[in-house]
């Protein structure tokens, strides 16, 4: 059998990419630091991306052209953006598949082929643009930018924008796992201290983490009707409500008919960590970039960082939270 290749196991995003003549020349006039999982970022509008990343999202930036239907998913890495796709596709497309036992999408894709990322999928090829004009409304899309980074047509238009956020140490502890599980497996388990220290400088994907909610935290107590701002564990502990308000927020509220019919009860055990997690497609499958399925469902608890981080690490992050964000009145 042929030895596998270094590249070969290597998810595509982790990859050296062929970059265009644009991005290569400033890559050059942007800070740059090695982060973590090997891979040297480099700062654009206040954020750290690696090199691909950057020019997909140039590439969004100057193409994509928003509808007033359109619906936009945005979390920082690993804040819950597989249930959120999840949830939000089954919430909007319930119509379409109203037999949520079978035949329905979620039982065979993963969330997140279902409901595709700008950076990692639609402009990540320097030689295409999306034709996405064609996908019937209301379109939805995923990101992991920033507000300031978002493209300009979706600031101007009246689109809706879902944005999510998690406890930043199990944000921490949940991006250390699954970068540990993606890489290659000579590369072995990613030290904690120096995966910690990074994260806390804010030099991480899309990172800082602080900045990236605080923008979408401003702006959705400036514009509550365009932004709509989530937290990961208010979800966990009252599911029904929340979806209740996600299906308010998009226009699509539940009819009284729907409830007594238990709509809402099926959507959120379709969309369950155990339901998704358990499905064959999630256990033994890979999404298009090169990652295995059964990476996006490890736990999906609320708290798993006392498991991880020192004391000292908890105080530290804790700190760094209470500056930046407690008095914007936000808090985890």
């Amino acid at each position: 059998m042929e030895k596998l290749s270094e590249k070969t196991l290597v998810p595509k995003y982790m990859q050296e990419y062929d970059l265009d003549e644009e991005c290569e020349e400033l890559l050059t006039t942007l800070p740059s630091e090695k982060c973590w999982n090997g891979i040297h970022l480099h700062q654009y509008q206040g954020f750290w991306f690696a090199p691909e990343f950057l020019q997909a999202v140039i590439s969004c930036q100057k193409h994509f052209q928003a509808f007033d239907t359109d619906i936009l998913l945005v979390t920082s890495p690993k804040a819950g953006t597989t249930w959120l796709k999840a949830l939000s596709f089954a919430l909007i497309n319930r119509n379409k598949y109203p037999n949520i036992h079978s035949n329905h999408p979620l039982l065979t894709k993963n969330p997140h082929e279902l409901v595709p990322f700008w950076e990692v999928d639609l402009y990540c090829n320097k030689d295409f643009v999306p034709d996405l004009k064609t996908i019937s409304s209301p379109r939805i899309f995923s990101t992991h930018l920033s507000y300031e980074s978002l493209p300009k047509s979706v600031k101007d238009s009246t689109c809706k924008v879902l944005y999510l956020c998690r406890d930043p140490k199990d944000v921490f502890v949940s991006f250390w796992h699954f970068i540990s599980n993606v890489r290659s497996k000579r590369n072995g388990t990613l030290p904690l201290e120096e995966a910690f220290e990074c994260f806390c400088r804010g030099v991480c994907p899309f990172g800082p983490f602080w900045e990236h909610v605080l923008g979408y935290w401003k702006k959705s107590l400036e514009s509550s009707n365009k932004v709509m701002f989530l937290k990961y564990e208010e979800m966990k502990m009252k599911p029904c409500f929340y979806l209740k308000e996600i299906a308010k927020f998009l226009e699509c509220p539940f009819s009284k008919e729907e409830e007594s019919k238990g709509v809402v009860d099926d959507i959120l055990n379709l969309c369950s960590f155990d339901k998704l997690g358990n499905l064959e497609v999630n256990k033994t499958e890979k999404v298009f970039f090169n990652i295995e399925n059964k990476y996006f469902f490890r736990l999906g608890q609320i708290g798993d960082w006392k498991n991880h981080l020192t004391t000292e690490m908890i105080e530290h992050i804790n700190s760094i939270t209470k500056k930046k964000l407690v008095n914007h009145g936000l808090s985890f």
